[in-house]
């Protein structure tokens, strides 16, 4: 599949916020960050509020190297969230969405007090279980 962005260029604020989520999860790669960022704003029922982000940090990596092995779910996935939002699946749509979705779900992440360590980013994806 023919990826929306060929490279991901992160705000400094993002890439702040992302050294930050590094040193509490020990997690120690940008990507893997970010798809965690990624999916936890897709979660989020609201779109992402169209705001400009600059891409003034020298944190640079391809859509290969965020999505990995994924890369193509991850693009299933935001294809869905636009359809999903009543949004065109043009490529402009689909990278503007991608760095909106990127950017506030690092955003969520770092403005998480409950993320202290990658136990904590773990239980974010799994719901509370029921005691029978």
């Amino acid at each position: 599949m023919e990826p929306p962005i060929d490279r991901i260029k992160l705000s400094q604020s993002a890439k702040d916020q992302l050294t930050k989520l590094k040193r509490n999860t020990k997690i120690d790669q940008w990507n893997i960050l970010c798809r965690w960022a990624f999916c936890r704003s897709l979660a989020e029922p609201s779109i992402p509020s169209p705001v400009p982000i600059p891409q003034d940090s020298n944190v640079e990596m391809s859509w290969r190297v965020f999505g990995g092995d994924i890369a193509d779910i991850l693009l299933i996935a935001l294809k869905q969230r636009c359809h999903n939002d009543g949004l065109p699946l043009d490529k402009d749509t689909l990278a503007t969405q991608f760095r909106l979705h990127l950017h506030r779900g690092i955003g969520y992440l770092a403005g998480d007090s409950n993320l202290k360590k990658i136990e904590d980013l773990i239980a974010v994806a799994m719901p509370p279980q029921r005691v029978l």
